[in-house]
């Protein structure tokens, strides 16, 4: 029987990594050393895009020209372009990012290489598109169209602009950018490890893409956030307590709490906790926040958990207008720079990565013809 230390890889060294570190114990997260504190809300996610992927914070020259690489490769291709239409009739969001993603790599000029600067380019390609795929799916689902982008705007004011069809204000815009840093890289996560796995077997940075995509899919990795906002919205906003006390002693889990890493609060979460309220009071109905608030408090009394990044990050996106099926995908959005980033590193110093395993099965086995069987 496998040690339950080493069950689904937990302290198991995977790979080292200069791009993010956690210190579970205390509740820090940093990217290439820097506290996710000391950037959110300071460094745009274009700057901390380049610093993930091109291991530095950028001065006024580089992001211009990082800015400038974004928007030139911000159109889709024309395979996935000419798909998107027909993919939104027949897949959910996750499903479609997983397939656009996929024939995006037709479309790429560097497709056939994984030479460091070929990965950097694709890096900022896949980083400028995913935004631009996810509110072109909606749109097409919708049969809603989509507003050109105004280069005036960041990625994160672009993608507001073009998944709810209007001009965001300013500090909405502030707001989801911090959201964007908060969710970029966040170490050995399973869509992350996937990523790498793909990559160290030197297969392109696309097809690695495609794996963190379809991992982030899953339920137990992506999708948190998603089923804060159907918790908030199934119970009555004067009954949370009840409910809450309910469902956990139906021995129900409460999505959005504990975390795998962090054994006191999930930095990200101190962040979005005030942006909720913010939003909350902007929005004049403070009604999912309140809830929140509350089901925070419950569950820390009766489970001593707290609240991770999806807790908060739900009614952050409800009240930035965002569809609650849309929430994973707007995950992927940040999490592309790291990524990519993640793929680039592998690239840079690889070695397969080819774990062991335990064998638990029948020994001693001895064939019979199938008429003895």
């Amino acid at each position: 029987m496998a040690d339950k230390s080493t069950k689904g890889l937990a302290d198991v060294v995977a790979a080292s990594t200069a791009l993010s570190d956690i210190d579970g114990k205390a509740g820090r997260l940093f990217y290439r050393g820097y506290d996710i504190h000391d950037l959110a809300g300071r460094a745009t996610f274009e700057e901390v895009a380049h610093l993930l992927q091109r291991g530095r914070l950028p001065d006024r020259a580089e992001l211009a020209a990082y800015s400038e690489s974004l928007a030139e490769g911000r159109e889709p291709g024309p395979l996935a372009a000419a798909n998107i239409a027909e993919i939104a009739g027949k897949q959910t969001p996750m499903e479609a990012l997983r397939s656009l993603v996929s024939l995006s790599a037709a479309d790429d000029p560097d497709k056939d290489s994984i030479a460091p600067e070929a990965n950097l380019r694709k890096a900022a390609r896949l980083t400028a598109q995913q935004p631009v795929l996810v509110a072109r799916y909606h749109a097409a689902r919708t049969g809603g169209g989509v507003p050109d982008a105004d280069p005036e705007l960041s990625i994160a004011g672009n993608f507001l602009l073009q998944v709810t069809g209007r001009r965001p204000e300013p500090r909405q815009v502030e707001i989801f950018d911090e959201c964007l840093v908060l969710h970029a890289d966040h170490t050995m996560n399973a869509s992350t490890f996937a990523a790498r796995v793909c990559a160290a077997t030197l297969s392109d940075m696309h097809s690695a893409i495609v794996a963190a995509i379809g991992t982030l899919k899953g339920p137990l990795h992506g999708g948190a956030n998603e089923q804060v906002m159907k918790t908030l919205e199934s119970i009555p906003a004067d009954g949370v307590a009840q409910a809450v006390r309910d469902r956990l002693a139906a021995g129900e889990k409460i999505m959005g709490f504990g975390h795998r890493v962090y054994k006191t609060e999930d930095p990200r979460a101190t962040h979005l906790r005030r942006m909720s309220a913010e939003l909350a009071e902007a929005a004049g109905d403070d009604t999912y926040y309140r809830m929140s608030k509350e089901m925070e408090e419950v569950v820390f009394e009766a489970k001593g958990l707290y609240p991770n990044v999806d807790f908060y990050a739900a009614s952050v996106y409800h009240y930035l207008g965002i569809p609650t099926d849309l929430f994973t995908p707007v995950f992927s959005i940040s999490r592309m720079s790291g990524w990519t980033a993640h793929v680039i590193e592998q690239h840079a110093d690889n070695r397969l990565i080819r774990p062991d395993s335990e064998y638990i099965g029948e020994t001693d086995q001895k064939w019979k013809p199938i008429d003895e069987r």
